[in-house]
């Protein structure tokens, strides 16, 4: 058995990532997490370091020339690609950005698999955003609206492009890989200070006695997924669903307006939501059909919204 780890997990010091890591940990495996730090939190691995030598991190932008040498060090299987510009409006602000951590970076990880032998990616795509304003006789959607869809924000756009991209590597040079199309993930060490993350956001303004903003009329909806199924999906893509695109959903849309509902009550708050004008780049609904994941991982998300919003605020009052 090799000394080194079995897995790498990019953006592993991230809200997603550092569940996932613990999880591979849980399931036995050998375990390198890298991430630049720009938002992951190495907080959020102080679970995984528990686990001793089987956990490893390195401190390192994927877009680093040095990712092949570190990954050639640690002869990975698997690769578990999360590191992103994540949120709809960071790449509105910034495109070009995005672009960079998006496409550059996917591509920097790619040759670093190629060249050191790993088996397989599995890449965290965005069912989100990949389809664009779907009819709302579509919904829940299916992966085949991929073709057609037309996202509205360049994240969406930079997600879509490296579908292509795993296509190509996987055709060309063998490396296998599965796109897990994340519905909106939320749980707990999501970061209430960010711009991506609903959940997180309202509740921490909720706990700090703060009310939560509003955009547009809060009747837009999205497919929200808790990360403990999230990360189930992860582990079950390893050696299944091979060159599958697979959407990771509920199947339900949930309003903005319900999720304050939600939270509201988990935490006890009685007022009322401020407003803001609706941002640049957000679909009006969304919610995405995982039979496919159903079939190809046996996988579907198991976990009640309103036990997801509850473990959510519990978590957030014991950090403070």
């Amino acid at each position: 058995m090799t000394q080194f780890p079995s897995y790498v997990v990019t953006g592993g010091a991230g809200f997603i990532g550092s569940h996932l890591c613990d999880r591979l940990l849980e399931d036995g495996h050998r375990v390198l997490a890298i991430d630049d730090l720009s938002t992951g939190r190495t907080a959020n691995l102080a679970r995984a370091r528990a686990f001793g030598d089987r956990f490893a991190f390195a401190e390192m932008d994927i877009r680093d020339p040095g990712l092949r040498e570190l990954l050639g060090q640690q002869e990975p299987g698997v690769v578990m690609h999360l590191a992103a510009n994540s949120g709809v409006q960071p790449s509105v602000k910034d495109p070009r950005f995005d672009a960079s951590v998006n496409i550059d970076g996917l591509l920097s990880v790619l040759d670093a698999c190629t060249s050191v032998g790993v088996r397989k990616v599995v890449f965290a795509a965005s069912g989100g955003t990949l389809y664009g304003e779907p009819d709302p006789g579509a919904l829940p959607i299916s992966e085949a609206a991929i073709s057609v869809g037309e996202p509205l924000s360049p994240y969406g756009i930079t997600k879509k492009a490296a579908l292509s991209y795993l296509r190509f590597y996987a055709t060309v040079r063998g490396l296998d890989f599965s796109a897990l199309a994340l519905g909106n993930v939320f749980g707990p060490r999501q970061d209430p200070l960010g711009e991506a993350g609903v959940v997180a956001i309202f509740a921490k303004r909720l706990l700090s006695g703060e009310a939560p903003i509003v955009f547009g009329d809060g009747e837009q909806t999205r497919d929200y997924v808790f990360v403990d199924d999230v990360v189930d999906a992860f582990a079950r893509a390893s050696d299944r669903a091979s060159g599958e695109v697979l959407n990771i959903g509920t199947g339900m849309e949930t309003s903005v307006n319900d999720i304050f509902t939600g939270l509201a009550s988990a935490v006890g708050w009685t007022g009322e939501p401020e407003h803001g004008p609706l941002p640049d780049g957000e679909l009006r609904r969304i919610c995405l059909d995982s039979s496919r994941a159903a079939q190809q991982l046996g996988w579907r998300a198991s976990t009640r919204l309103v036990d997801g919003l509850r473990l959510t605020v519990e978590q957030m009052k014991a950090a403070g």
